[in-house]
């Protein structure tokens, strides 16, 4: 039985830039959001992770922390965070702060010290190298974003190291004053009330010392830092000394690590509080597709492709069975990096509304920590793009180079960027169908929709929307069946989703059907005689022994 907080949490994802703007400048701010608690309560959520509002220089949306310590000015100041914090535990709330800490921005202070040169007390904060005399970097390594991972420093001779952008060198945590320094970050905000953190990009903290090419690509060509650098030899031990030390402060503290690449016993690896590891990990791995239909001289990371459906239905059945049943799993369809699940996995045109029903029933009811982000719940599609230039998500230059060689005209590269691209994720949230969907009165920072229907106004007032469906379905996770009760996916068709949950004389079964097409499925007689419905979508219709599911129809019986 779940004994710990976050065991039963729901959690809610804001992107502080595009939930609510207060100060008409465009930009979303931590008033925004204290103004809106009220709805996050009814909609269900208990818990609410915040995209970084600490000082930035803003290149990479608050992930190139330029003060620890300080709010930035963009979304408020420090009293009104504190105010924000109190406003959300005074309703039971909790609250989260994303943890940048695999680098900073060069406009850091200690980045700036180091500047300063080899003999600067901050010098070995960061990871510096020098290039051979035949190469014009330290390694192959390549930037997350295009070109190297190393810079040289402008008033010396040696490269910094920067597995993202430029602006943003990595941190050298083999280093002791680096942990203590972010120990000590950590601790101020705790002792500011923050219930938990998301570990953003921790897998890659620990460098191998001699930093090797990426061995796996020719001489000539950039290879993968990331790749190289992935779950270190040292990583768990560096996990273990903050933990420890963070649990040590706040014993009910809880962490999610950011392992984009984790499959499930990697996963096993880094969980485990009674080991001063994770609370619980956030992988990209869930979504795998179908990539002999791409081009293979093309990175398929770039290119729009479709669900593998009988293999993500593998994946999930063993994060069900080896990490969800340790409480470790995080349930998600979209984030601030990755594009929105109704557009990728469901139908945003003809089959929004029950699309995204039967997404919602299909994750959040299985075994795992639900993380919704703000404003799937009412239907929020991706954003399209018709300028590549205003995209910026890591390697479209890159991307687009290649592809442009081989005879990619812009519409097609323009296409696949908007299927994949994280931007198209981050339009702004939709209160209401007025100019600026009630974001802002001003022109919003990014994209924005000004729909009928698909905004919280006009969902309120609908019965039978998208916003009401989260909320019964919500109410239902929050059970001890959906909790704590076993799961087991039955064997069925690719394009069905079929799994039962059990805690004792609990049971549940859950139908879903994963396709734009009827299906119709063969049950038992008992299920119209003793089983009652909890909840479902539209269209679907229980004729004895045939069940049949609407087009991404969705039900769930109860007994």
């Amino acid at each position: 039985m779940s004994n710990k907080w976050w065991e039963k949490a729901i959690i809610y994802q804001i992107y502080p830039r595009s939930f609510k703007d207060t100060t008409n400048n465009g930009i979303g701010d931590i008033r925004g959001i204290m103004q809106n608690l009220p709805y996050l309560q009814q909609l269900g959520v208990d818990t609410l992770w915040v995209n970084p509002v600490i000082e930035s220089a803003q290149e990479d949306y608050g992930y190139d922390v330029s003060d620890y310590y300080a709010i930035d000015p963009l979304f408020g100041t420090m009293a009104e965070a504190k105010a924000f914090i109190k406003e959300v535990h005074k309703r039971g709330m909790k609250i989260i702060f994303d943890f940048p800490m695999n680098h900073t921005s060069d406009q850091h202070y200690w980045f700036q010290e180091a500047l300063k040169g080899p003999d600067n007390p901050y010098r070995d904060f960061y990871i510096w190298a020098d290039a051979p005399e035949d190469k014009d970097f330290p390694n192959n390594w390549a930037s997350n974003f295009s070109g190297s991972a190393w810079t040289k420093e402008p008033n010396g001779n040696q490269f910094y190291l920067h597995l993202f952008k430029e602006s943003m060198p990595d941190l050298n945590w083999s280093n002791l004053a680096v942990r203590k320094a972010m120990l000590s970050v950590a601790k101020y905000w705790i002792d500011n009330g923050i219930d938990g953190f998301r570990f953003d990009a921790f897998i890659y903290i620990d460098k191998p010392e001699d930093l090797p090419d990426d061995k796996s690509v020719s001489s000539d060509e950039f290879g993968s830092g990331q790749k190289v650098t992935e779950y270190g030899t040292n990583l768990k031990i560096y996990l273990q000394e903050l933990i420890s030390e963070l649990k040590k402060h706040k014993k009910d503290l809880f962490i999610i690590g950011e392992a984009t690449t984790a499959d499930n016993d990697t996963a096993l690896t880094y969980l485990g509080a009674e080991n001063n590891l994770l609370d619980a990990i956030i992988t990209f791995t869930y979504f795998p597709e179908v990539d002999a239909e791409k081009d293979a001289r093309l990175p398929a990371k770039k290119l729009a492709g479709r669900l593998d459906k009988q293999k993500f239905k593998t994946i999930m059945s063993d994060w069900q069975k080896k990490v969800a049943d340790k409480k470790g799993a995080i349930l998600y369809w979209n984030s601030h990096d990755s594009v929105r699940g109704v557009s990728r996995f469901g139908d945003d045109e003809a089959f929004r509304d029950n699309s995204s029903k039967m997404l919602a029933t299909l994750m959040y009811l299985q075994q795992g920590i639900p993380l919704i982000y703000y404003g799937e719940e009412i239907g929020q599609k991706n954003l399209v793009y018709e300028d590549i230039g205003k995209i910026e998500t890591p390697g479209v230059e890159d991307f687009y180079t290649k592809a442009k060689k081989i005879g990619y005209s812009d519409e097609s590269i323009l296409y696949h960027l908007n299927h994949v691209a994280k931007d198209v994720a981050r339009g702004i949230m939709q209160w209401d169908s007025s100019k600026y969907a009630g974001f802002s009165t001003v022109k919003p920072w990014i994209g924005w929709y000004q729909e009928e229907k698909y905004n919280v106004a006009d969902q309120e007032a609908d019965s039978d929307s998208i916003l009401n469906y989260y909320r019964k379905l919500l109410f239902l996770k929050k059970e001890s069946l959906f909790i704590d009760g076993s799961f087991d996916l039955k064997d069925s068709k690719e394009t069905l989703y079929i799994y039962e949950r059990l805690l004792e004389d609990q049971k549940a079964l859950i139908y879903c059907n994963f396709s734009d097409t009827s299906e119709v499925v063969q049950v038992d007689q008992e299920l119209q005689k003793s089983w009652s419905i909890a909840i479902q979508n539209d269209g679907n219709l229980l004729d004895g022994t045939a069940l049949t599911l609407a087009p991404f129809g969705a039900i769930v019986f109860r007994k």
